[in-house]
């Protein structure tokens, strides 16, 4: 039964996570408070391993997820799981869009769909900064969670990095524009040896 759950939670996932991968996240938490099959933790270290892996960071997350569940069979149910509506749902767009793509309650449709796919990637931004740039909560604990402040100077630092040296207004050196045209992997790599060297997870 746990293999039949596993397939229909992420199911649903794949069905109504509109926008790409990173809508997949409010799910996940969903899924984390309901099931217990994962840690808020677990899920912080989910988002970090899909975004290092090749691949689409829904399917990652879905594999990964499905992989703490029930180890590889888990992670096969779970990404065939989140996968299959995608298949089925094109298999049948691709046949009726062309003849009613200029029908205007499709593009409605479709306009429409837009602003809940922006709200379900920013929930999942805003979630992504609660955990990386605070500690979780212990049991009990009420207020404000703590900050990381290693983390936030970690973040504000790669921005700057990524983004100055696009600011024509700036006038930004030409190393600071070098560093921002550098490839994701490499912020993504340095970031990581950074956290080992000064145990971000303590």
């Amino acid at each position: 039964m746990i293999y039949l759950r596993l397939f229909f939670e992420f199911f649903k996932t794949g069905l109504f996570a509109i926008g790409g991968g990173l809508a997949t996240l409010p799910f996940l938490q969903d899924m984390s408070a309901r099931t217990g099959w994962f840690t808020t933790d677990q899920l912080a270290d989910m988002i970090a391993v899909s975004e290092c892996t090749p691949g689409p960071i829904g399917v990652n997350m879905a594999t990964y997820a499905g992989f703490l569940v029930r180890g590889i069979p888990g992670a096969v149910t779970a990404t065939l799981g989140l996968i299959c509506p995608s298949v089925i749902v094109i298999l049948i767009v691709a046949r009726i869009l062309k003849r009613f793509k200029d029908n205007k309650y499709v593009q409605a449709a479709f306009y429409g769909l837009r602003p809940a796919s922006t709200g379900l990637i920013g929930a999942a931004c805003l979630s992504v900064a609660v955990i990386a740039l605070t500690f979780p909560k212990a049991a009990g604990e009420t207020g404000l969670p703590q900050i990381r402040w290693q983390a936030v100077i970690l973040a504000v630092i790669l921005w700057l990095l990524m983004n100055l040296g696009g600011i024509k207004a700036l006038k930004a050196p030409a190393w600071l524009k070098k560093i921002g045209k550098l490839h994701p992997v490499v912020f993504l790599a340095a970031s990581a040896v950074i956290g080992i060297l000064f145990h971000f997870a303590s």
